[in-house]
């Protein structure tokens, strides 16, 4: 029996944070289209924008090409499919399906196309059979939340590909995705039995397996409609051009160019020969018709896996060894280049799993065994190690028996692509030619003549692959905005693919066709398939409104086709997202951007790769993961950013209160973009930039400059206490903060201490640890929360700091400044800036006398730590920055635990990191201290907990701000702790909101306290 799934991923209907009322009253950017989106509107139940920052959206995918839609669908079912279908044939405009957006071969990009956004809405597991091992989904769901769902019957949907975490199953069918696994599992075309699509004339078409020449098949052909045609068309296409299919398709495990005309017809189970429309769909990139929903099989997952990581001094002798690699009992074989690790060991994210890889390797090749293959895993990797090291060119292992250290070299090998694009400059490496495939026998032999290509173009490459399956991405390095290099990417390209067909190999072997490949499928298919693809093509979708000009194209208007010029030409040249006529501002910058290649280098190392969209771990992007909405991902912004400095946009458009808004104000500062991105697009320091900007241009508003200058609010607040506590509680006090100062009724304010820390610190005597008896000494920075409201924190961290000998100060805030967090979130960075030199002249001769300066609130020692190195140019400021600590991480980096004495703690705690400290890669330091003081602890792979500061605050981000403290408070749920703590004063805010834990959490140090004996 199967499984029926009616609701499997609850989302809100309008997501909360909608920037615009768009949905229900379309904005149209062009007057063309007006009848169209209207149309549309009147037609469906989901969301219609025409607008042109949806236009700007959806322009780019995860390639090197743009090109603006018409507009956006986001169809809720299969109705609206087809009446969005209908609607857009009847104005005359072509459709593209869509799932996240991450094709590198620019499939999801279409000029003047009606985008269809499945990935909204239509995203649901429908069915499951766990003993006939299939699913039925709907297209936009994301593979690994199929994985999820399909964990308790111990099943996965075996394509792999590393985007997984973002990429949709109905993106996968229309590509032919697969992954690394690809050499046990083979591609999606394996695993698509049945399919639903929605055809240009708004039917509906389900393939599957059909007999030949059955009754049902005679019944299908016999009668005088679009579904005849098309099945008379495809079996005349693959009988007519047997020979050719025989000689022309090329025997790989990938192969995903052109239409599968070679997997079509075929023996099933029982023996009969049958057809299968569903193979055909597959690869087909949406220009067959939308897919609406799939019946997929699905594959058992091993219990454990081990990986053996083979480092080579030679780039070739790790290619020679691929088909020996084959020869064992493997799962995975890829590789991995020294650029790789280069850019990995540069990049904040990934440098720690770039340490193990020893000194002079220049390529790595990796195996994996998996339990259904292999009983002994230290055996076989014994046996391949006699094998590669002992009597083979390898000359290290790295060996991987657990899930942490495999999970490390996973990460590593899939961030490999967007890695390579936070090359710095212009000149990068793009993907046109990445997934050539080949034998992996030919690999080596292939990579040397490759070499060549590269030495006769005057250009490098960086290397990593699916090598067991002889997929090599191989990225030339060319600089897109000039016309030479442009003209070099199509003539490197026809180098290269003459050389793929004389390794009897294919064009494509993951990335598929788009506006990358498209225009040499003729070369490897030859003039008689080139035509049965246009026959099939015309079959399905005889006006060619289809996503026309992909996978088949018409050479003139005279080819088959509509009397139009759709689908006429494919030049891989055209439509690039940066081309020879392309440009942008460089502004005058407070910060300091020359670490990133200056301002608008940082906007554009956004590749479009998608990984902000991402919803299963790391930090990156809270917004989207509540919202689901384009815009306010780390993509979404970047692209708006990009469109605005290019002159895409409007010139005074970065200044208007909707860019302001939907952009830059819906963004929560979290810094999760600094690490979790490949490629480093670091929003909250853009935001800061261009915010700053907009005050010089626009002014500040009134509550800007309230919560920029929130220290000196909550200052007075103390010295009024407990009056300006019972003023909150006033009636109507709520509404006219609402009111007055945009502040949202439903939160509670913080209370004021009447007792500051300074002033408790002062009134014990101060310091209890003699510096002459101390084993170190520090400054305990008083921020603005733990001084004036909630002390306890500060009290605990000082308690336990003595407990270990150290001599604790803390600093006089009449002394020293804020630390401007505060006034740099809202992009005060004037003031940030003057708060950022009055601590550095305070604090720096200390600093040199060898005193650490320590932080209860993790966003203010994360200022010390990054934003002052932006915003001040000092060389003292970096001596500043390395003696700046959260309270945890001094405790856990010099082991002070060490010289306390634990009771003993009962507790399972659920720790909460600071996502700011989560960034710089500091938070882990608070859960090993809680470890050392003797608790259980769960730490959580949690995003932004959704106040981010003063954006929980506003009453426009309320809703928001809540939709993704739910997503936190249900992995706190889902935990087995019984306490949850958290070191960010926002974080215990949000969480002692009533509709969360009702119970303000406390900080790490206050349950080291409570541990001490």
């Amino acid at each position: 029996m199967g499984t029926n799934h009616q609701n499997p991923i609850e989302r809100p209907a309008d997501p909360p944070g909608d920037p615009s009322d768009l949905a229900r009253e379309p904005d149209v950017a062009e007057d063309e289209y007006v009848e169209l989106a209207e149309a549309l509107d009147e037609a469906l139940s989901g969301d219609v924008r025409f607008d042109e920052y949806a236009q700007v959206l959806y322009a780019t995918d995860g390639s090197i090409y743009q090109a603006r839609p018409a507009g956006v669908v986001y169809p809720r079912d299969i109705a609206d499919v087809r009446a969005a279908v209908q609607t857009a044939v009847e104005h005359e405009v072509p459709i593209l399906p869509r799932g996240a957006g991450s094709s590198l071969a620019g499939q999801t990009v279409g000029p003047g196309c009606v985008v269809l956004d499945m990935s909204r809405h239509m995203d649901g597991l429908l069915e499951v059979d766990p003993d006939e091992q299939w699913a039925r989904i709907q297209p936009g769901i994301v593979q690994d939340d199929l994985e999820d769902e399909l964990t308790e019957h111990g099943l996965k949907f075996a394509p792999d590909p590393a985007s997984s975490g973002r990429a949709t199953v109905g993106g996968g069918i229309g590509n032919n995705s697969t992954g690394a696994h690809s050499v046990r599992y083979g591609i999606t075309d394996a695993y698509t039995e049945e399919v639903k699509a929605v055809l240009p004339d708004g039917s509906m078409l389900h393939a599957r397996e059909i007999v030949l020449d059955s009754e049902e098949y005679e019944q299908i052909v016999s009668r005088d409609d679009r579904e005849a045609e098309i099945y008379r068309t495809v079996r005349a296409a693959v009988e007519d051009n047997q020979e050719e299919i025989d000689s022309r398709y090329p025997e790989l495990k990938r192969r995903v160019s052109g239409y599968n005309l070679d997997r079509l017809i075929y023996e099933n189970e029982d023996g009969q020969e049958v057809i299968n429309l569903a193979k055909l769909y597959v690869g087909s990139e949406g220009t067959l018709g939308v897919i609406v929903e799939a019946k997929v099989g699905l594959v058992t997952v091993p219990e454990e896996t081990a990986l053996a990581l083979y480092c080579f001094e030679d780039l070739v002798d790790a290619m020679s060894a691929v088909p020996e690699a084959l020869e064992f009992e493997v799962s995975a074989v890829e590789l991995m280049d020294d650029e790789v690790f280069r850019l990995a060991a540069e990049s904040d994210g990934y440098s720690e799993y770039v340490e193990p890889i020893p000194e002079g390797t220049a390529a790595a090749l990796m195996l994996e065994f998996d339990s259904e293959l292999v009983d002994d895993f230290e055996g076989a990797i014994a046996e391949t190690n006699d094998y590669f090291v002992d009597n083979g060119d390898a000359f290290d292992v790295i060996e991987a028996y657990t899930d942490e250290d495999q999970a490390d070299i996973w990460k590593l090998r899939k961030a490999a692509i967007p890695l390579l694009m936070s090359l710095q400059g212009d000149p990068k490496p793009y993907p046109f030619i990445e997934d050539a495939t080949v034998p992996p026998e030919e690999l080596a032999e292939y990579v040397v003549e490759f070499e060549e290509v590269l030495e006769d173009h005057d250009t490098s490459a960086a290397y990593f692959a699916h090598a067991g399956s002889g997929t090599l991405h191989i990225r030339p390095i060319l600089n897109l905005k000039t016309e030479n290099d442009i003209e070099k990417m199509h003539s490197i390209t026809e180098d290269v693919t003459d050389l793929v067909l004389d390794h009897h190999g294919a064009f494509s072997g993951e990335h598929g066709d788009g506006m990358a490949r498209t225009e040499f499928n003729p070369k490897m298919y030859g003039e008689d398939l080139w035509t049965a693809f246009k026959e099939v093509k015309t079959a399905f979708d005889p006006d060619w409104y289809m996503h026309p000009g992909n996978v088949v194209y018409r050479k003139s208007p005279s080819d088959p086709g509509p009397d139009s010029d759709r689908g006429v030409g494919a030049d891989m040249r055209e439509n690039l997202r940066y081309g020879a006529q392309y440009q942008s501002l460089e502004p005058q910058t407070k910060l300091d951007f020359d670490d990133e290649g200056g301002f608008s280098h940082l906007v554009e190392l956004c590749n479009g790769c998608g990984t902000c969209r991402e919803t299963g771990s790391d930090v990156m992007c809270p917004t989207f993961r509540a919202s689901r909405e384009e815009i306010q991902a780390t993509r979404g912004r970047a692209n708006m950013l990009r469109a605005a400095i290019s002159g895409e946009l409007p010139e005074e458009e970065i200044y208007s209160d909707r860019f302001q808004s939907e952009v830059l104000d819906l963004c929560v500062g979290c810094k999760g973009c600094k690490s979790d991105c490949p490629t480093g697009v670091d929003l909250a320091k853009l935001k800061a930039e261009v915010k700053h900007d907009y005050h010089q241009e626009k002014g500040t508003s009134i509550r800007s400059r309230l919560f920029g200058n929130i220290d000196t609010v909550s200052a007075i607040g103390s010295k009024l206490a407990p009056l300006s506590n019972a003023a909150q509680n006033l009636p109507g006090s709520g509404l006219v903060a609402e009111k007055v100062m945009g502040i949202a009724p439903e939160r509670d304010l913080p209370k004021f201490s009447g007792e500051t820390l300074e002033d408790w610190f002062a009134a014990r005597g101060g310091a209890q640890v003699p510096m002459d008896e101390a084993e170190d000494t520090v400054l305990l920075f008083p921020d603005t929360f733990t001084n004036y409201s909630y002390t306890e924190p500060g009290k605990a961290a000082i308690e336990v700091l003595e407990a270990a000998d150290v001599h604790v100060q803390v600093l006089d805030s009449d002394e020293i400044a804020p630390s401007g967090r505060a006034a740099f979130s809202m992009g005060l960075l004037d003031e940030a800036h003057d708060r950022a030199r009055t601590n550095l002249e305070a604090l720096g001769p200390m600093v040199e006398d060898g005193w650490s300066v320590l932080f209860i609130e993790p966003s203010d020692a994360v200022m010390f730590q990054d934003e002052y190195l932006d915003l001040l140019d000092d060389d003292r400021v970096e001596d500043l920055a390395v003696s700046a600590y959260g309270v945890s991480e001094y405790l856990h980096t010099f082991a002070v635990y060490d010289r306390m004495t634990f009771d003993g703690a009962s507790d399972h705690l659920v720790y909460h990191g600071h996502c700011n400290q989560k960034a710089l890669n500091r938070d882990f330091h608070a859960a090993a201290a809680l470890r050392e003081a003797g608790y259980e602890v769960d730490h959580l792979d949690s995003s932004c907990c959704g106040m981010a500061g003063s954006f929980g605050y506003e009453a426009e981000h309320y809703e928001l701000s809540k939709a993704i403290g739910e997503i936190l408070y249900d992995q706190i749920e889902s935990s087995d702790g019984d306490t949850v703590v958290a070191p960010g004063a926002s974080c215990r805010s949000q969480l002692s909101d009533e509709d969360f834990e009702g119970e303000h959490p406390p900080h790490p140090v206050e349950k080291v306290r409570d541990a001490l004996a």
